[in-house]
């Protein structure tokens, strides 16, 4: 589906045509079957522009067709859709959460109100119903002697064990019920990455356990948590996904959901980008760095996402946001001499990943607290799938295509 591009939404008639590699004509017929739909564009019966979506579906049932196992095999690597959700859409460039632009989301609204509006489709003027009222630290003391840094994440897999232990409102799959759960999910593991700061609301405690002194990052906190909180499929959120389907409580979903996240293509990610800007900081000379790993065959973290050519605008916000906050920082400058670097050689602009590590350094966040808010803001996601998992009753379980030795005649 290379004539297709994922990320367009919208698609004039020789995009079509030409992506299904079909004529004009053969186009508007599929249009008068319903096979795909078109809507005029400013009003002109004769400017008409058709819907991607069901361009790149018609075309995904032509190569079924012709192929099906070959088709099946895509699907997994950034193929068709293969699940339906109702949470976010990632189209032309931009993030949409429940229909809503996801990066106006975080300029205006809590983690709270975007976690509510991601579990029950709506924005509530109070919380409190779902989320419970404040930060809750309840079985922190218990887990506190782990050894385990407040920011890992194997911290809050451990905490999650514990509190499972005694919830047995979690195993009330009922959708009301899972968001509940959630709210309780949330709140603990905010208390925990904050060291146990209780009260007040996630980004609050976030910022008086990491910066007391720095009132002013709370609305950065939130916002980071809110850009983070969903993003369609990756493999974290599948893996959520799949445990929900097998009747698992949303503990057990959402510690799936951190175990994935620490694989190095996901939030390890995070990590090694870490680790790019110290090494640009050290050396003060970016293109250097860059060009040194290039010549080692030492992949560039933090830059270039398949879904977003022109720039991932997660990272691009949260860039914007450093800046804004502090314009003078060695942090953002470090970041803005390795951007330049990685696009004069690269031509890849920063991911998600960049932006989150660039406001952690730029606020001076303890060590882990970039992935920690990768965290617990896309705990906020991983919650409304596995809502929508339990609502639909099914069991996900792919096959597979056999391809070991042939089984020996006994004979």
């Amino acid at each position: 589906m290379s004539g297709v591009p994922e990320e367009k939404r919208y698609l004039s008639a020789r995009e079509a045509a030409e992506g299904l590699g079909v004529s004009l004509p053969t186009l508007y017929a599929y249009v008068s079957r319903g096979l795909v739909r078109s809507e005029e564009v400013g009003g002109s019966r004769r400017s008409r522009r058709y819907h991607g979506e069901d361009v790149r579906r018609l075309l995904e049932r032509k190569e079924r067709r012709r192929d099906p196992e070959r088709a099946l095999e895509g699907v997994l690597r950034w193929g068709a859709p293969m699940l339906e959700s109702g949470i976010t859409l990632v189209t032309d460039g931009r993030i949409y959460y429940r229909g809503r632009d996801a990066l106006d989301l975080s300029r205006s609204r809590s983690i709270e109100e975007v976690a509510a509006l991601i579990w029950t489709g709506e924005l509530p003027a109070d919380t409190t119903e779902i989320l419970g009222p404040d930060i809750s630290t309840g079985h922190f003391v218990a887990e506190k002697e782990s050894g385990l840094r407040p920011t890992s994440l194997e911290g809050l897999q451990s905490l999650l064990s514990l509190a499972a232990m005694g919830d047995s409102a979690a195993y009330d799959l009922r959708s009301e019920s899972v968001a509940k759960t959630g709210g309780r999910i949330l709140r603990l593991m905010a208390g925990r990455l904050s060291g146990g700061v209780e009260g007040g609301s996630i980004a609050g405690a976030l910022q008086r356990g990491w910066v007391p002194e720095d009132p002013d990052s709370r609305g950065l906190i939130d916002a980071a948590l809110i850009i983070c909180a969903d993003h369609e499929l990756p493999v974290s959120t599948f893996a959520v996904r799949c445990v929900a389907s097998s009747g698992a409580t949303p503990y057990a979903a959402v510690t799936a959901g951190l175990s994935a996240m620490q694989g190095v293509k996901h939030g390890g990610q995070i990590e090694l980008v870490e680790k790019l800007l110290q090494e640009v900081e050290d050396s003060g000379d970016a293109q250097d760095i860059v060009g040194g790993r290039l010549r080692r065959g030492e992949s560039i973290p933090g830059f270039g996402h398949q879904l977003y050519p022109g720039g991932d605008p997660r990272g691009a916000e949260l860039i914007r946001l450093s800046e804004t906050a502090r314009p003078g920082s060695a942090a953002v400058q470090v970041s803005a001499a390795t951007r330049a670097a990685a696009l004069e050689v690269l031509g890849e602009r920063p991911t998600l990943d960049l932006g989150l590590v660039t406001l952690a350094r730029a606020l001076e966040l303890p060590p882990g607290g970039a992935l920690a808010l990768f965290a617990l803001g896309r705990t906020v996601g991983w919650i409304g799938h596995a809502i929508e998992q339990y609502a639909s009753d099914t069991l996900i379980r792919p096959r597979a295509r056999y391809v070991g030795e042939s089984p020996q005649d006994s004979g």
